[in-house]
């Protein structure tokens, strides 16, 4: 509510330039936050389909390694897995999708998959699943670097929203009823002044008529 002290008409003018500014900022954030939604909706399908491939190939390696303890004690299997099977030389990068950072991984070299422990006394279903896993490294990286991305822009859509929605529902309403208040008080002085300047021309006239008689 502005101080009725203000209630001028560059005050009233100074709240029309704040409520114009005010709507075009909204424009531009609601604007910023359909972008983001745009881009959110691409990567989530491009997310769906990654994550499918990854939790089949996992599920299908956990389904083998069950199996694979009816040959080995677990023991037997952490030790045949602590050489890797293959390296990745990956570039971290950050990118930014309508202004939000998000991380970027890039797969610069992949050496070949291959099997790091003894055959002799080691049942084949170890290798389906050492390739199996060495071979789909990428995907998981991948997955996990996607999944950051979606967290960060549903982080930063729902701020967006919030502060679109603050700005709709609260913010101009307000500097609104401020214009409408300072309007109504401006009407009101005039109102007054031309009533006094009217008494004043009536008693003006009467002293006139007065001193004529």
């Amino acid at each position: 509510m502005p101080n009725i002290a203000n209630a001028t008409r560059m005050e009233l003018t100074r709240l029309k330039n704040q409520l114009a500014t005010t709507r075009k900022g909204h424009r531009l954030l609601k604007d910023k936050q359909d972008e983001m939604m745009r881009q959110f909706l691409k990567l989530v399908e491009q997310y769906k389909v990654l994550r499918t491939l990854v939790e089949d190939k996992w599920l299908d390696a956990l389904d083998k390694y069950d199996s694979a303890k009816a040959f080995h004690y677990e023991s037997e299997l952490r030790e045949k897995f602590l050489v890797p099977a293959t390296t990745l030389e990956l570039e971290y990068k950050k990118e930014s999708v309508m202004s939000v950072t998000v991380p970027k991984i890039e797969i610069k070299e992949t050496i070949k998959p291959q099997i790091t422990y003894s055959f002799h006394g080691t049942h084949p279903i170890l290798d389906d699943i050492v390739l199996n896993l060495a071979s789909n490294l990428d995907k998981f990286i991948e997955l996990a670097a996607m999944d950051k991305r979606v967290r960060i822009l549903i982080r930063e859509i729902e701020k967006t929203k919030r502060r679109v929605n603050a700005i709709e529902h609260i913010l101009i309403p307000e500097i609104m009823e401020d214009i409408k208040v300072v309007r109504m008080k401006i009407n009101e002085a005039e109102l007054s002044n031309t009533i006094r300047i009217m008494k004043s021309k009536d008693l003006i006239l009467k002293k006139q008529l007065d001193s004529q008689k």
